[in-house]
Formats: structure tokens, sequence, C-alpha cells
């Protein structure tokens, strides 16, 4: 029986280092540290996320809802370096009992926090990054890469584009998002630079999770006949749709972060959370314990704000370029 630390006393004492330097970072920049409950009686009702259940009550996924709960109860800016735990196959980047570290800048938008994300990951990556942030919104590094548009192909464009490009793949039933996202995984993520911070945003609706909305149109540009010679039109009836507030932050191909403008109103954070759970027993999962307090805060009022959860584990795997997530976790899952 293997008792000892997967880890080196060199990797763990890197890990002390970052944390001291992410609690540095905030201190600096007047962000107050908060902790908040591990077991609540709600859980995220996510269908992509499952967590675990101990005595009717369910081991938090992130400590959104009760930090948003601190948001309208006056607390200004927060961050949290906690342990979570999401039930899925332990693997080379995910262990199921995780730590997470999330901030949430009142007063902020989106893109100021991609740009406090950027500088956070310097001062933790260092002499990794050798090249300037690169952004990119969904829309556009899918046409780069791809040639298509994610918001307004149809989902036959799509299943043609997956075939075109993902050798084995079968699309034979699976959704939009699904496509979506293993054209991400497979062809686009593994084009990103090892020694670059890559940001993606404004992902499609259907992929908003708990941030805002805006609608973007798409103006096509056509040939239009006339008199037998053909000229270039804009298209008079503009291709509408909604992206939402949100982004995610890689390194190389490792994906470190997830951001988002967050979504205040009551009505719809409630929507939302019905929606996922609709989602999840049309999937016959288990359906999950809405968070009544959560949405009795966003009632109340939640200021304006943006907020990222970032995978520490993951951020050390590149700190200290390691190829599993198991050699920088003292006793990894199946050993703990």
């Amino acid at each position: 029986m293997k008792w000892q630390a997967h880890t080196s006393h060199q990797i763990r004492q890197q890990r002390a280092k970052m944390l001291a330097d992410i609690r540095a970072f905030f201190q600096q920049r007047k962000v107050l540290e908060v902790e908040t409950p591990a077991l609540s009686q709600a859980g995220n009702t996510d269908p992509f996320i499952e967590s675990f259940q101990s005595d009717h009550r369910y081991l938090h996924t992130s400590p959104e809802y009760p930090m948003k709960r601190l948001l309208a109860s006056g607390s200004g800016d927060i961050y949290q370096i906690c342990k979570v735990w999401r039930k899925e196959q332990a693997g080379r980047y995910h262990n199921p009992e995780f730590t997470l570290l999330e901030w949430y800048r009142v007063g902020f938008n989106y893109f100021q926090l991609m740009q406090e994300t950027a500088e956070l990951l310097q001062v933790l990556l260092g002499n990794k990054l050798k090249k300037e942030q690169q952004l990119f919104t969904y829309e556009e590094i899918f046409l780069e890469k791809l040639g298509i548009n994610p918001h307004i192909a149809s989902h036959d464009e799509l299943i043609h584009c997956a075939s075109e490009n993902i050798s084995g793949l079968s699309c034979e039933g699976l959704e939009q998002q699904a496509i979506l996202d293993a054209l991400l995984t497979h062809c686009i993520e593994p084009t990103f630079a090892k020694d670059r911070l890559t940001f993606i945003y404004n992902y499609p609706a259907s992929q908003s999770a708990l941030a805002q909305l805006h609608e973007e149109k798409d103006i096509q540009e056509k040939y239009v006949k006339k008199g037998g010679d053909g000229f270039l039109s804009k298209d008079s009836a503009p291709r509408r749709f909604f992206v939402a507030e949100r982004f995610e932050v890689y390194l190389g191909q490792m994906e470190l972060g997830n951001g988002y403008q967050e979504e205040l109103g009551y009505e719809r954070n409630k929507h939302i959370l019905q929606s996922e759970n609709r989602a999840r027993s049309a999937s016959k999962l288990k359906t999950v314990t809405l968070d009544q307090r959560f949405l009795a805060a966003c009632k109340s009022g939640i200021p304006l704000t943006s907020g990222i959860a970032m995978g520490l584990d993951r951020v050390l795997m590149c700190i200290t370029d390691q190829k599993s997530i198991q050699k920088v976790i003292n006793f990894p899952w199946d050993e703990a």
C-alpha cells in the first residue's frame, strides 16, 4: 500500500509560495479574503457539473452562491481560496477534490477582470510567459481556425465541420453545444501558444451559466444580381444573436479559469436554475435543491460585479512543469 505523498518537497514549497503570492496580490488591491461553508443545503444545478452529497447536504462545487450573498450584504471586493468537489473521473487535469481561487470585483466589467486576471497570472507564472496575452472573441477564433461562425451556424453545418476536422468523431445524437465543445478542444485549443495567455470571450448564449447576455448582429455580405452583373451588397436583414459576457483563460491548451460579467437579476437567475434542473431531469440526472438564499440575495440586490473561478492545482502544474495534476496534490483522489 502506497502511503507516501505524491509531491516532492520542492513542489510543496512552490504551492506555499503561490498561495502567499495570491494573498499579497489581493492585499495590495484591498480585496478581502473570506470563508463560506463547504457543505450547503442547496447545490449546483448545472447539468454538466455533478455534486457530492453528504447527509442531505451538498459539498460545494464552487463558493459562488454564498460569496454573492456576501456581495449583497455589502462586503465589497472579496476572494476565497478553498477546496471544492466535483464528481468527475480523476485524470490528468482533474482531481475530484481540488483547490479553487474565486474572486469578485465590484464595479468591474469583464474586460477589466480579464486584465486583472492576466496581471495575477503574470505574478504567479513569471518567466513562463514569453509573449503578450492574446484576446479573441469566441466568434473570431472559430472563424480564424475553422471558417465558421459558431453563433449562427446550423446544426448540419457544425456536424459537417466536425466530421471534416475531427477524425473518428461520431456526431450522432450530439447537441449543438457538445459539437462546439468538441471543435474547441480538438481543433482550436491545441493551436494556443504554450508561452502566452489566451483569453476567449463572448461565448454562445447557450453557455452563459450565470453571465449577463448582450445582443450582437452578423451583417452578411452577398452578391446581388442586377442587369446581369453582380455587385457586392450588405444583407438587408442582419442575423441577430445573443452572446454571454464571459471568458476563459488558457496557458497553452490548459484552461485555468472562467470569468463572468455576473447576472444580477432575480428573475433571470431563478429562470436559469430552474431551466438547469429541467435539463438535468431530461438527462435522467437527479435534480438539485435550488439555493433560495442566493435567489433572495439577488432580489435584495447584488452590486454590478464581475467574478472568476481559477483552478489553482492547474496553475501549479504550469508553474512546476508537471504533466499531471496528480503530481501537484499531496494525496490525490485514489490515495486520499
